[in-house]
């Protein structure tokens, strides 16, 4: 008898090599090998015949709030984790503010870990936070296994959270370069923010002159500088301002240690189509215009932005408000980020390879998970079984996510996800869960 348990055979499988006709054998889990296609079944394993529909590694999306425990009634681990199991999503890093309490100290990460045990559909890891007062919690967050620290430049929208200076972003990224640590920045100053025009209202060319690009390309500049510096690792998250984009390619051109990422709705969604008062489409930094756009599409393809993550920060309905000053800002898109970013590719000649080095491999490159992200021998056998030419038009009502509020509700999506596999079981298919399989991950897994 061969250890052999499972066969998932494709015309069309993403691999590290390129897509290809194949079977992936499985055992414990994990893949075995990556067979040819008409490869015999080893004897006492299960075949499952996917037929056209294209196997590729499940998503790892990095930058994910599930404000559980403590802000439950906007998300939770429950939730969260289905939805993304539903858009082909496997591993997912939570962020470490927006819950109560905030994961800014090993018991906060233990409380947080204890609430996440029995409701996670998908593996789960998780990030510190750093704050002006916790510097001496990094390096034992660090032993403890998180996979970085997300410090803020600017207020992040919670008390609990505060932002750094200059000089306490020093002292934090001094300390986490000393044990060779990852800081995740959100990258808007401050006094470009308080400069710029704050008249609130519904209309949205007011917030997003709020929110001008100059706060982000400063806020870059300044990190990249202190990551120089110190040799410091450090990435710059929801990178929405093309403005930052030739600074960002120098500071790598001279070997400056820096990653950066967008998301779904900076690539898909455009600052002309957000209509007054529809603050769904509310996050910061915000969704700007077509031409943006077109300069962040151009930056993925030549590498300049690493990888491609939801920023998934959800809230109730009630906090989402017709003002968008004081609304929450927040996009919900795990159950859709998939399809989203499929939609808009294959439109401007990108083919799933690509999706799958921003949204699986890359992603899993930057919290160093080495089983996660290829189908390969050797890695998780999580996979997402996609049916990449069919459509759907997005239905608030079938999201998973606690809270159905959504910037994508009425489009018309390519790329359905039939099914999705963790270390080789079948999590859901067809709408249908099992119940959840998901580990807690640490850095060392």
């Amino acid at each position: 008898m061969s250890d052999v348990e499972l066969v998932l055979r494709s015309t069309r499988v993403i691999t590290p090599e390129g897509t290809r006709a194949a079977s992936v054998e499985v055992a414990d889990g994990r893949i075995t090998a990556v067979q040819p296609y008409d490869a015999p079944v080893a004897e006492g394993a299960r075949l499952e015949d996917l037929g056209d529909d294209v196997l590729l590694p499940g998503l790892v999306d990095t930058h994910v709030h599930v404000n559980d425990p403590g802000r439950t009634e906007w998300e939770g681990f429950w939730t969260a984790t289905r939805a993304a199991a539903a858009g082909g999503i496997t591993t997912l890093v939570d962020m470490p503010l927006n819950s109560l309490p905030p994961t800014t100290t090993v018991d906060n990460l233990r409380t947080k870990r204890e609430v996440a045990a029995d409701k996670a559909h998908i593996d789960v890891g998780f990030w510190g936070g750093a704050l002006p007062d916790n510097v001496k919690d990094l390096r034992p967050l660090h032993e403890f296994g998180v996979f970085g620290f997300k410090a803020f430049l600017s207020p992040s929208g919670v008390d609990e959270f505060p932002h750094l200076d200059q000089d306490q972003l020093a002292r934090s990224l001094a300390e986490i370069a000393s044990f060779g640590g990852l800081l995740i920045v959100h990258a808007e100053d401050p006094h470009h923010l308080e400069a710029a025009p704050q008249q609130g209202g519904p209309k949205y060319a007011d917030f997003l002159a709020s929110r001008p690009r100059d706060a982000e390309d400063t806020a870059i500049a300044q990190l990249i500088a202190q990551a120089k510096r110190l040799d410091a690792r450090v990435h710059v998250l929801h990178l929405s301002s093309s403005d930052a984009l030739p600074l960002i390619a120098q500071a790598k051109a001279d070997g400056v240690r820096l990653t950066v990422e967008t998301c779904p709705h900076y690539l898909t969604l455009t600052a002309e189509e957000v209509p007054d008062g529809a603050s769904e489409f509310k996050c910061c930094p915000p969704i700007r215009e077509s031409a943006n756009q077109d300069l962040l599409w151009q930056a993925l393809a030549d590498g300049t932005i690493d990888c491609v993550v939801t920023d998934h920060s959800p809230s109730t309905a009630d906090l989402k408000t017709a003002d968008f000053a004081t609304a929450w800002g927040g996009i919900s898109g795990l159950q859709l980020s998939l399809a989203a970013v499929w939609t808009e590719a294959r439109r401007r000649g990108h083919g799933l390879e690509d999706v799958v080095r921003w949204m699986s491999s890359r992603t899993s490159e930057l919290v160093g998970l080495d089983r996660k992200g290829a189908i390969e021998a050797g890695r998780d056998a999580d996979f997402a079984v996609l049916a990449p030419d069919e459509t759907f038009t997005v239905d608030p009502a079938a999201l998973q996510h606690r809270n159905r509020v959504t910037a994508y509700a009425g489009k018309t999506l390519y790329g359905v996800v039939r099914s999705t596999w963790l270390r080789g079981e079948r999590i859901v298919a067809d709408g249908e869960f099992t119940e959840p399989k998901g580990r807690l991950l640490t850095r060392t897994d």
